[in-house]
């Protein structure tokens, strides 16, 4: 028999406490050990109980969860979860929050909400898998830094005229920093889908403009595809495409969830193959499920080059090895390779392939 999950709850909410708990019961393969109601509660209890997996707060008294979440990472590094309330401090949190090394982050429910923390069982049970991947985050800095290949310098690089489409989950927050920081100024057009709360992508996008190169923006319906730019697509109620073969543009389109996404990556790669054929590469990081699987084998199918970040560096290993075991992926590589390997396939000596 499988032994159980077990789970510590933070949150100096007692209502937020009981409903976290009585989600996570109702599936047989978690167990909740204790809860706790600030940092010093959960430190206590961590050192007592030894969970697997911790829910936390992001906005506690005392010491906010992020503060604590740094200490957790420093001295008994373990899968953290965040619960955050939706608003734009919020979204921000959470995503400094994910930048430190928690695993994933958890919207808290809205008034009314008919399933509040949908998927909450799941995630818990994905970050107790995940514990193997756990960084020492020193070392790993270290290992990335030795491991990275050579590449040509931003000023020598010239763009073909081709399109990237990159879709991410669970652990893509930091995935996609280690990719796009590689990026110089004028990469060729880059659509990202990446599994996040609507609150939260207009957040990501910024921070992600602040640390890149390229301009980094929310995708808007109608954007013009353009060299030096990339598009994230806004969590909500609609799914990123690409259409207009002789101007492409972003389009962002009404439809039911797909593989329980929306916007989906799966719906966002197949636009891709379909627009720009072998004149695209298709990146998938990582993150739970299969979403974006069957769409980067079109792209493949269609020419495209494609890439898939190795089981060693995904934070989940569930995207990329549905997508690697369907055979859509070229090939797969470290996450600290994938940067470089993705401006060596849209970079381009021939005056005629370059993109005025």
């Amino acid at each position: 028999m499988t032994a159980r999950t077990r789970v510590l709850v933070v949150d100096d909410s007692p209502t937020m406490r009981s409903l976290i708990r009585a989600v996570l019961r109702s599936d047989p393969g978690i167990e909740v050990v204790g809860e706790a109601a600030d940092a010093m509660e959960a430190r206590s209890a961590i050192k007592k109980l030894n969970p697997d997996v911790v829910t936390l707060d992001v906005e506690m008294p005392n010491m906010n969860g992020i503060e604590f979440l740094e200490k957790i990472m420093k001295l008994r590094p373990m899968p953290v979860i965040m619960v955050s309330t939706l608003t734009q401090r919020g979204a921000e949190a959470t995503l400094a929050a994910l930048e430190i090394g928690a695993f994933d982050c958890i919207g808290k429910p809205l008034p009314g909400d008919p399933r509040p923390f949908a998927g909450l069982a799941e995630t818990v049970k994905a970050a107790a898998r995940s514990k193997r991947h756990l960084p020492d985050p020193v070392v790993a800095g270290q290992a990335a830094a030795a491991a990275a290949p050579d590449y040509a310098a931003p000023s020598d690089y010239q763009p073909a005229r081709k399109i990237i489409a990159i879709g991410a989950s669970t652990g893509g927050v930091e995935a996609l920093i280690a990719v796009l920081t590689k990026f110089p100024a004028n990469c060729p057009p880059t659509v990202i889908t990446q599994h996040m709360p609507a609150t939260f992508t207009r957040s990501f996008a910024e921070r992600l403009n602040r640390l890149c190169a390229p301009r980094v923006k929310e995708a808007e319906d109608g954007d013009r595809l353009e060299i030096g730019r990339i598009y994230l697509a806004p969590g909500g109620d609609r799914h990123l495409e690409i259409s207009n073969p002789s101007a492409p543009r972003c389009m962002l389109i009404d439809g039911a969830p797909v593989n329980g996404h929306r916007p989906s990556v799966d719906v966002m790669f197949k636009s891709v193959a379909k627009l720009a054929g072998r004149k695209a590469v298709g990146i998938i990081l990582t993150g739970m499920g299969r979403d974006g699987a069957s769409g980067l084998l079109e792209m493949h199918k269609a020419g495209a080059t494609t890439l898939g970040q190795n089981e060693k560096t995904c934070v989940v290993y569930g995207m990329p090895r549905v997508a690697h075991e369907i055979g859509a992926v070229d090939f797969q590589l470290p996450l600290n390779q994938i940067g470089e390997e993705i401006l060596k396939s849209t970079t381009t000596t021939s005056r005629k392939d370059r993109v005025a």
